[in-house]
């Protein structure tokens, strides 16, 4: 069986939970008989060393099935590419690799158009859509966010998506949904990573048989070999991923400035990640002159330290370091591998009670909960993660393996062939929607 793996980025290029996922799966599926992977990962124009004169879809880096797909004239708005050239290239390419499926973990830089052009170039593949975020109901990156007060958004209307965006009309965001479902009507098979999506996607309006929650599963990086340090404190706190808008990073840092404007300064907090540049100009800003001022404070008083991106093969190096992890997200968080990574490394996780993330986390049990968005309660959080005997020991007895990668292989491939998904007691890997 051939099987294209579509992605947005490839993680050796863009960190990002989606491409990180696809591209753990592509090489899972390559140690299965019977399963030839191919792997075609969007890239945008940022990475103009890698648009090569004439080139539309190329291989990458000389690996064996690995291409990127060199996305131009990317309209954002309707998510199709305009170029006519690329789009032709990709219809070609289709024809000359003759997949039996094409799993599509998401459409960003290559266009939702693409599913329908797959179905008519292929009319008898079998379709398969990964949904990592809610972009074809939202328009606001898919995050489900208000932008009108920035609180949480539970479903999508055309005069509700026109509060958000004053200057589009309430018309065209009616136009929009037709716009997306005619295209997502071609899929034979949509799944979710964390099973509260189906409701959402189901509200919406499509076909709840159609959906199935499979999980995200990623190899063990701490090799087996985890470091508990014999820290008398349990101070010590990391974020771990993009510093991006959503992922909340910028909470983090007011629970910070919080807990010193009241006198508890007994604690240190790691920031690991990158992108950067992907987050809007003001929160940009916001991280940025943060940074700055704590750099210039001596070293004694300073207790945000920021290391940088990192690859998964610096994880045990930095998880080493914390005692704790943070994940403030800020929107309906569909999975959290960085919750995965920290339980490798036996450490508690501290996140926002939203989403994915409250669905994968038991308060109390293997990890705490805050109110999402909340300053106030993430500092609150901080202080007694810090102070409170027991605490850690207790919930690191919790924590339990998370899901590998092949589990999520053995969830997948019922999928590819049509089969009934297959239930996994131990891990909760599939649930097919009712």
């Amino acid at each position: 069986m051939k099987v294209l793996l579509i992605s947005v980025h490839h993680p050796e290029l863009v960190r990002g939970g989606a491409q990180q996922v696809c591209y753990e799966l592509f090489k899972s599926l390559k140690s299965r008989d019977g399963i030839n992977p191919v792997l075609l990962a969007a890239v945008d124009p940022s990475f103009q060393s890698l648009y090569k004169s004439g080139a539309r879809i190329t291989g990458f880096d000389g690996r064996e099935g690995e291409f990127l797909f060199l996305s131009r004239d990317y309209d954002y708005q309707w998510h199709k590419v305009s170029n006519s050239a690329l789009v032709k290239s990709f219809a070609e390419f289709l024809e000359l690799l003759q997949p039996e499926v094409i799993h599509f973990h998401h459409f960003l830089l290559l266009g939702v158009d693409l599913l329908t052009l797959a179905r008519r170039v292929l009319p008898n593949v079998r379709i398969v859509l990964t949904f990592h975020d809610f972009i074809s109901i939202c328009e606001a990156n898919g995050h489900m966010l208000r932008k009108v007060d920035n609180s949480l958004c539970s479903r999508a209307s055309p005069v509700r998506c026109h509060q958000c965006f004053p200057d589009l009309s309430p018309e065209s965001f009616f136009v929009r949904e037709m716009w997306f479902k005619k295209h997502l009507s071609v899929v034979d098979a949509f799944t979710v990573p964390s099973s509260f999506m189906i409701q959402h996607y189901v509200s919406w309006g499509l076909d709840p048989t159609k959906i199935s929650h499979i999980t995200n599963g990623q190899p063990d990086y701490s090799n087996g070999r985890v470091r508990l340090s014999k820290r008398v404190k349990r101070n010590r706190f990391g974020f771990f991923g993009q510093l991006v808008d959503n992922k909340g990073v910028w909470l983090l840092l007011q629970a910070v400035q919080r807990l010193r404007a009241q006198g508890f300064k007994d604690f240190v907090v790691e920031l690991n990640g990158g992108n950067l540049h992907y987050a809007s100009e003001a929160r940009r800003a916001e991280i940025e002159a943060f940074l700055i001022n704590e750099n210039e404070l001596p070293v004694g008083e300073r207790i945000v330290f920021f290391n940088g991106s990192y690859s998964v093969d610096q994880l045990a190096q930095r998880m080493a370091r914390v005692d704790w992890c943070i994940v403030p997200s800020v929107w309906w968080e569909v999975f959290g591998l960085v919750i995965s990574e920290a339980w490798m490394f036996k450490r508690p996780v501290i996140a926002s009670n939203v989403g994915g993330l409250a669905e994968r986390i038991s308060h109390e049990k293997d990890g705490l909960l805050f109110d999402v968005a909340d300053a106030s309660s993430l500092a609150d959080t901080i202080r007694r993660a810090c102070t409170e005997k027991g605490l850690w020991e207790r919930l690191v007895k919790g924590i339990r393996a998370p899901p590998t990668e092949d589990i999520m292989v053995d969830s997948f491939l019922p999928i590819y062939r049509n089969e009934p998904a297959r239930k996994d007691s131990r891990s909760l890997a599939v649930g097919r929607a009712t």
